[in-house]
């Protein structure tokens, strides 16, 4: 059996839907499957045991030339976890017998798929719905009654000496608690205000004297600078900005030494969470806490949420709703309400 599935981005999503891959490779362990991605997210599935073949998905090509291509390969499954126009000309053309993905809501999904799944609503694993409604699609297949619910990273070992090298190049102390901070999210209205981000840095290192790495792209940095330089002076001693490595391979081995991860909900948190490290998330104002927040423990995985401690704010609205007020609600959202969610987490970790 030929499997392909498809999430074309972004790297957290494309890292949550390898679960897909690694249930099915448990159920039918002879079966080739595929995973057809966008190239900037490979990093986040290079070396995964359960994906036979990469397939990078060429935005630049016409989208039906490609499908076509893709049809000569004859598959016999195909998943689309993306659930976009592009995908869905994928699927179809394909020629695949099953074609699955969420259930139908555009008049197009008719014409792409041919089996769907009801969409969750509330996770009932504990995974959130990122993950669990991935592994909805696999019951067109087979009943998955115990499923695997974390997806998982994996690093070589000459990749983890290299990531080891990058903190004493850069020397990061050891005898010292490390954490990578997720110190922007993806877009404005995903990322805790500046000033509170400062804050919240400040906080960190007078309870803990941590040493503070970050989490950005080489593009960001002026965005970065912006926080770093509303540190207090003495948190300012504690940021390493050149230790987080140069790619994402390398982010990822720098990221297996830290005692964990915080900072705003996004790709950062979800390679942590896979990497099996602890995490603290802030959630962005308008963002269903129900999708993403996996795994949490109160304890090694905690998430907080605006709507968690001022619930008045949004009435009978769900965060979604209420996009539109995002960068008005982060106002309300004051480091004041995280400190003691985060005080007693950075005591466990």
């Amino acid at each position: 059996m030929k499997v392909l599935v498809i999430q074309q981005k972004m790297i957290g999503d494309v890292l949550v839907s390898t679960v897909i891959a690694q249930n099915l490779k448990r159920q039918f362990p002879n079966a080739q499957v595929d995973y057809l991605i966008e190239p900037f997210t490979q990093a986040v599935v290079e070396n995964n045991p359960y994906i036979d073949n990469i397939i990078l998905f060429d935005k630049t090509e016409n989208i039906f030339s490609y499908a076509l291509k893709i049809r000569k390969i004859q598959y016999d499954v195909v998943i689309d976890a993306y659930d976009k126009l592009s995908s869905g000309i994928i699927t179809f053309f394909s020629g695949a017998k099953k074609r699955i993905s969420y259930k139908r809501t555009k008049w197009l999904d008719y014409v792409f798929y041919n089996l769907d799944v009801p969409n969750i609503d509330k996770p009932r694993l504990g995974a959130g719905n990122g993950i669990e409604s991935r592994l909805n699609l696999l019951n067109s297949l087979f009943e998955n009654k115990n499923p695997q619910l974390r997806p998982k990273l994996y690093l070589t070992e000459s990749e983890l000496q290299k990531g080891k090298q990058i903190l004493l190049d850069n020397k990061v102390d050891f005898s010292k608690k490390i954490y990578m901070i997720s110190i922007l999210g993806s877009s404005a209205d995903k990322s805790y205000p500046d000033a509170y981000m400062a804050e919240i840095l400040d906080f960190i290192v007078k309870k803990t004297d941590a040493t503070l790495l970050f989490n950005f792209m080489p593009k960001q940095l002026n965005d970065v600078l912006k926080i770093y330089n509303l540190c207090l002076t003495e948190t300012k001693k504690h940021i390493n900005l050149e230790a987080n490595g140069k790619s994402i391979r390398e982010f990822l081995a720098v990221t297996h030494y830290c005692n964990a991860v915080l900072g705003n909900e996004g790709g950062a948190i979800n390679m942590a969470k896979a990497l099996e490290k602890p995490t603290f998330t802030i959630f962005s104002t308008w963002i269903n806490k129900l999708s993403w927040n996996s795994f949490e423990d109160g304890k090694h995985t905690v998430h907080i949420h605006l709507k968690d401690v001022k619930p008045e704010l949004y009435g009978n609205k769900t965060a979604k709703q209420m996009k539109n007020k995002s960068l008005e609600l982060y106002i309300q959202f004051t480091p004041e309400l995280i400190f003691p969610s985060l005080e007693k987490y950075l005591n466990e970790n």
